[in-house]
């Protein structure tokens, strides 16, 4: 035995680090809507097989990231208003079965720590931190969800989320909607501490994430990202 070589083990497979490579191009800006992707360029620039690409960029493609055209290539897809109205469904959708089926769960040490990051999102917002405010955001939210044991679902909202603002994440924010969210995670905690899980749940998805009730300031945030030509 102690003539064997010494080896450092890859503890995660090949597919899944160029999947993270390819994530990271995507959140930096090397890669940007529009952009092709060539696969055997690229699987020389990596020195690695067609394989583990393929694989990760089919990953790629569930999750609405790039498109695979047979024989035409792969190509990275941009937010639409399409797009970003079908993310915030789905998000409202989910987030609010998963405030129903948890609410039995939830105590007052979780809903106090959901005030917590509401008001850090405050005082974040008047610093001007916006990477703060967004931690904070995504916490809050995660509050009611890391009591699911669905982990398809809580998969399926993580992605969404991605999609709407971490390719590339921003760096800043329309105040008054901010504060606006701040105030709806306000009357949601108040209707969670009321004990009313059905209003909680119908508050999330039909304001909170309601392309409707929030699209004026949907229009503004994304009005650079926004190409209604790439699919």
């Amino acid at each position: 035995m102690s003539s064997l070589p010494d080896v450092t083990f890859q503890t995660k497979s090949l597919r899944e680090q160029v999947y993270e490579y390819l994530r990271e191009a995507l959140s930096s800006q090397a890669l940007v809507p529009g952009d092709s992707i060539r696969m055997d360029e690229l699987c020389s620039r990596l020195g690695i097989s067609r394989t583990p690409l393929r694989e990760a960029l089919l990953q790629l493609e569930w999750e609405g990231f790039v498109t695979i055209y047979p024989r035409r290539g792969v190509v990275v897809r941009g937010l639409t208003i399409a797009t970003i109205r079908n993310l915030y469904e789905i998000i409202g959708a989910l987030e609010s079965s998963v405030i129903s089926a948890v609410f039995p769960q939830l105590n007052l040490e979780h809903l106090a720590n959901m005030q917590e990051h509401n008001h850090a999102m405050r005082e974040a917002l008047s610093d001007g931190d916006f990477q703060a405010y967004y931690t904070h955001n995504i916490a809050l939210h995660d509050c009611p969800l890391q009591l699911s044991d669905n982990n398809d679902i809580k998969r399926i909202i993580s992605i969404s989320r991605q999609r709407l603002y971490d390719f590339p994440r921003k760096t800043t924010f329309i105040k008054e909607w901010e504060l606006r969210s701040i105030d709806e995670h306000q009357k949601f905690i108040d209707l969670l501490l009321a004990g009313d899980p059905r209003g909680a749940s119908a508050f999330i998805r039909n304001v909170h994430w309601s392309f409707t009730v929030q699209e004026s300031y949907i229009l503004q945030y994304y009005a650079s990202e926004i190409d209604r030509h790439v699919t």
